[in-house]
């Protein structure tokens, strides 16, 4: 168990370390922190703080800095969430106003979490299990091509153009006042299964005629977005440092593959009570041993997470509390209880 006065030392060692991106020594703790005590007691408290494990000393001359155990220590105990100054608060509030779609605010959402903590962020789209369908709209396109919009109540719209026979203006209004007699109002599973039972009751001309928009509607309502992401802030990776080189090319192939930001994400979903961080050696890929993985369920009725990716070497109460908030209003956002406050 470490007593006060070390404790207060890691915590200053990994603030400094987060500003500075330097090695941090005992004389500049001193001169930048009020520990009350000689140079001499600091550097002591340093080395058995390197001794427990907390920090580690990358060149024999050179200061300490945090071990991904420093670290945890420091977010489970000693980070005290930095609160969203007002000018933090105004920005999500306007940069999320006037979204007009899920696919709006997901892509907001991963250009907002980047520019407010200067990471790589990473929004998941929801899953559309509980979502009901609250309109289908059929626009022709021409002769023999139609687009079919489908619009779900939280907020999501997909669309997909189709071939269809040849229609003219009034066929495409039966077409469309038939597909929402039969689906709106129902979840993704019970409208696919209504729309065969409706099918088993037109003639021949008839089904002819809706079997294209049934099949686009089974094929948008089965497909899942829950393998879907959006990242945001690549250009940031530029700013890491040189000492996180070797977490680039793997992090550019995550980008790549969006199966292992998922897995990144997946806690989160499971621990939906507040943010998520995993560091360093606690992600479950090998190969971004070196990243932290700041994370939070958000929902709009259907679950999903967002967080950001960056070196170990963050600052964790302010990138907790801004993925926090994130989370909390994109939740109220979709939920239509976003007041700007």
């Amino acid at each position: 168990m470490l007593d006060d006065r070390k404790l207060d030392v890691l915590r200053a060692v990994v603030v400094d370390y987060v500003q500075s991106h330097e090695p941090v020594g005992s004389r500049a703790l001193v001169e930048r922190h009020r520990l009350n005590v000689s140079p001499a007691t600091i550097r002591n408290d340093m080395a058995a703080l390197e001794d427990e494990g907390y920090l580690t000393q990358p060149h024999t001359s050179a200061g300490r800095v945090p071990t991904d155990k420093g670290y945890r220590l420091f977010v489970d105990k000693l980070g005290a969430i930095k609160p969203l100054t007002q000018a933090e608060q105004r920005a999500i509030t306007t940069f999320m106003q006037g979204a007009i779609d899920v696919d709006d605010v997901v892509s907001r959402t991963a250009r907002l979490l980047a520019l407010l903590t200067h990471q790589i962020s990473v929004v998941q789209y929801p899953v559309p299990t509980s979502a009901r369908i609250r309109h289908v709209e059929v626009v022709q396109l021409g002769t023999n091509r139609a687009l079919v919009i489908l619009i779900r109540d939280n907020g999501n719209v997909e669309q997909r153009a189709i071939e269809c026979p040849p229609t003219t203006e009034d066929s495409i209004t039966w077409a469309r006042n038939w597909a929402n007699r039969v689906v709106a109002g129902l979840s993704p599973s019970a409208a696919v299964s209504a729309m065969g039972d409706a099918l088993d009751g037109l003639g021949p001309a008839d089904r002819r005629q809706v079997a294209p928009l049934v099949r686009a509607l089974a094929d948008m309502l089965g497909a899942s977005s829950s393998e879907r992401v959006v990242v945001g802030g690549v250009p940031n990776l530029a700013r890491f440092g040189v000492e996180y080189e070797a977490m680039i090319e793997p992090l550019l192939v995550a980008i790549e593959e969006q199966v292992v930001l998922l897995r990144l994400l997946g806690e989160a979903t499971r621990d939906t009570g507040d943010v998520t961080v995993r560091i360093g050696a606690e992600n479950p890929y090998e190969p971004l041993r070196e990243t932290s993985v700041v994370s939070s369920a958000y929902s709009n009725g259907d679950l999903a997470a967002l967080g950001v990716v960056g070196p170990t070497r963050m600052d964790y109460p302010s990138t907790i509390a801004t993925v926090r908030a994130v989370s909390r209003y994109v939740s109220r956002f979709l939920g239509g209880e976003a007041d700007g406050n």
